[in-house]
């Protein structure tokens, strides 16, 4: 049996945050601003993950109300969410991943990305595609004012 997800989040650049994409800290010189570490990345991929499984969103299990998700490291949160998927008996077929930033540049981080999504879901680096795009300078990616990834996941059962 498989089962598919897609998830989309966004995050707003702001001075004074670090810019975490993809549980990476990339050098830049605004970061993404939300309850968390607002890692837009891994957000889209744990929104994804939960769709397979028909369990909501990351708001649902991880309220931006709740105080102890306050700086939360993303990494964390996406590693429960993939323990739901195991427990239901799920592993990961593959997923696909569209990064939206017109700044900073991606590629220089796309393959230490892959390792570290596919160390998360626990399945090798092949299973993981990450790719970036610019929005040719339109809308707020364009503006630079915010950072969008999507995501696609097939699990299968175990």
């Amino acid at each position: 049996m498989i089962r598919v997800g897609q998830g989309f989040d966004v995050h707003q650049l702001a001075e004074g945050r670090p810019c975490i994409i993809g549980g990476v800290e990339i050098p830049h010189e605004k970061g993404l601003l939300g309850h968390s570490d607002a890692d837009v990345l891994l957000h889209a991929i744990a929104d994804a993950a939960l769709g397979a499984i028909g369990e909501g969103d990351i708001g649902k299990h991880f309220p931006d109300t709740d105080e102890a998700y306050k700086d939360a490291d993303s990494k964390k949160l996406l590693s429960s969410v993939w323990k739901l998927v195991k427990d239901r008996g799920y592993e990961l077929g593959n997923v696909d991943c569209t990064v939206i930033a017109q700044r900073p540049k991606m590629a220089p981080y796309i393959r230490q990305i892959q390792e570290t999504v596919a160390g998360l879901l626990e399945s090798e680096v092949f299973n993981v595609n990450v790719k970036a795009t610019t929005s040719e300078k339109l809308g707020f990616t364009g503006r630079e004012e915010g950072i969008a990834a999507q995501a696609v996941i097939l699990i299968q059962k175990t």
